[in-house]
């Protein structure tokens, strides 16, 4: 669970510094943005700002849905939730935030090919960082749900390409008996 809790912090961390900029001079980004060097408008401020705070918004929502940050709704008792140390909305959370991560760095990947720009690669390499562990949370993080309760064993193990001959043994000799 070290890579899902680190990629949840880094995810945030990413969002939080791209809307830096976006919050703290909207005049840089269209400055960098357009051909001409000139003053924004309100409404560019606007969206700049809106942006930078729902960027702030969906870090603090990955952090705080994903159980990074254990949350109790009351002052009962907190040791009743030790038992499942992620919250319940830790999967869609994880899924909606790697899906984000895919699009956006498969955007900046268009864009660094289309203008060769450093900015876009480098958003292009940290995206496609945070959606291949988000990917891989997906994949191997959730694997609770696979432990078998009567043996123990994991279900994703298969006999392919080679078989267990030690497990078709034993298998032989319990239905033997």
């Amino acid at each position: 669970m070290d890579v899902y809790y680190a990629y949840n912090y880094a995810s945030a961390g990413w969002l939080l510094l791209q809307s830096i900029p976006l919050l703290s001079s909207p005049t840089m980004m269209v400055t960098l943005l357009s051909p001409e060097v000139r003053e924004t408008t309100p409404l560019e401020a606007y969206f700049s700002r809106s942006l930078g705070f729902a960027m702030i918004t969906l870090g603090v929502l990955t952090v705080l849905l994903t159980g990074s940050i254990p949350l109790t709704t009351s002052f009962s008792d907190p040791s009743s939730n030790l038992d499942d140390p992620t919250a319940p909305y830790a999967l869609p959370a994880l899924a909606i935030t790697g899906t984000y991560h895919v699009v956006a760095s498969f955007y900046c990947y268009m864009m660094w090919n289309e203008t060769g720009n450093f900015a876009f690669g480098v958003a292009t390499i940290v995206g496609a960082g945070l959606a291949a562990a988000g990917v891989w949370c997906v994949l191997f993080a959730t694997a609770d749900g696979r432990i078998s309760r009567k043996t123990g064993a994991d279900k994703r193990t298969s006999g392919f390409p080679f078989k267990n001959v030690e497990a078709d043994k034993k298998r032989a000799g319990k239905k033997g008996l």
